[in-house]
């Protein structure tokens, strides 16, 4: 961590907010009974909740026992852009980001700080030894991990959750990304090897079902895979000179059968190779399109996140 910086408070919690108007009040009453060293303050972000989130973060702040920023984003941008804006308002040595829905135990942050700061970590993820997910869920993150060993240049066998402990170090560098699609674990890779993990309880969702959807996963696997890696573009060369090296067989098949007097095999194995080709050619496409894409919104200056509002913590009852 930073050793000549002085840090207002110890551990910083950030936590983006959706649809957690029924749970973001015990997580933050849970979070404002810990005693970890330094002491600690609480970033709420709002990322567009279409409950009546805002109203309790509000309130929340009004009547907080400890230092709480309430950051309300004007729309919603999607968990890692909402981290990332509350990452900018923290202000701990060390800074934990959490989920709102309770699954992950708020009494687990001192273990998590703890083994960061006496451990000199500069980043400490946990995991889980029965993740209470739905199956489905369970299954992309799995792909999602198993994608991040190939695709970033992580720990092997890492795995990378939501619920995870960085210094102020890290998360200094990580804020310097100003691009639409932020990942947060490939922007840690960029910055540090230093980094451990712990074993947490995970509980079953208390209120409501996951905000995470099928889309939202992809468009996840879809911010690891582009933004962090050429790894697509190099497969799609090796699919083009796959799909060429194929092709240059079937001919030498085709000549061959014409040259021992056999008519040459038609439509039928024309076709499969047009579609076949057409196949692999389009998925190429859609790579470099992909890259492109997202190229162009970044030149043209899409926004990470936009922040309508922030209150500021409360000193002796008054606003900072």
């Amino acid at each position: 961590m930073d050793q000549n910086i002085i840090h207002p408070v110890g551990l910083s919690i950030v936590v983006p907010v959706y649809r957690g108007a029924d749970t973001v009040g015990q997580l933050v009453a849970a979070l404002s009974a810990l005693k970890p060293e330094g002491g600690l303050e609480i970033v709420l972000v709002n990322d567009g909740s279409p409950d009546n989130s805002g109203e309790v973060c509000r309130q929340l702040a009004a009547t907080a026992t400890v230092p709480l920023t309430y950051v309300e984003h004007a729309r919603n941008f999607g968990e890692h852009n909402a981290v990332m804006t509350g990452l900018r308002h923290a202000r701990g040595a060390y800074i934990i980001n959490m989920d709102d829905d309770l699954q992950n135990p708020p009494e687990e942050v001192i273990k998590l700080y703890d083994h960061a700061r006496l451990g000199n970590w500069d980043v400490v993820y946990t995991r889980y030894e029965k993740k209470e997910h739905e199956g489905w869920r369970n299954l992309g993150s799995q792909f999602a991990n198993k994608v991040a060993d190939w695709l970033l240049d992580k720990p092997k066998g890492l795995y990378l959750s939501s619920f995870r402990c960085m210094s102020a170090l890290v998360v200094r560098e990580v804020t310097k990304y100003r691009g639409p699609y932020p990942y947060i674990d490939g922007l840690i890779m960029q910055v540090t090897q230093r980094i451990d993990s712990i074993v947490v309880a995970h509980y079953p969702r208390a209120v409501g079902r996951s905000n995470y959807t099928m889309t939202r996963l992809i468009r996840l696997w879809m911010n690891l895979a582009t933004n962090f890696s050429v790894a697509p573009l190099r497969m799609a060369v090796f699919a083009g000179a796959g799909m060429g090296v194929l092709g240059l067989l079937l001919a030498v098949f085709v000549f061959i059968e014409a040259l021992t007097g056999d008519t040459p095999s038609g439509w039928a194995s024309s076709m499969m190779m047009m579609l076949l080709l057409s196949g692999v050619q389009f998925m190429i496409l859609g790579v470099l399109g992909e890259y492109v894409g997202r190229a162009f919104l970044s030149a043209n200056g899409k926004p990470q996140g936009v922040v309508r509002d922030v209150l500021p913590p409360r000193v002796d009852g008054e606003r900072q």
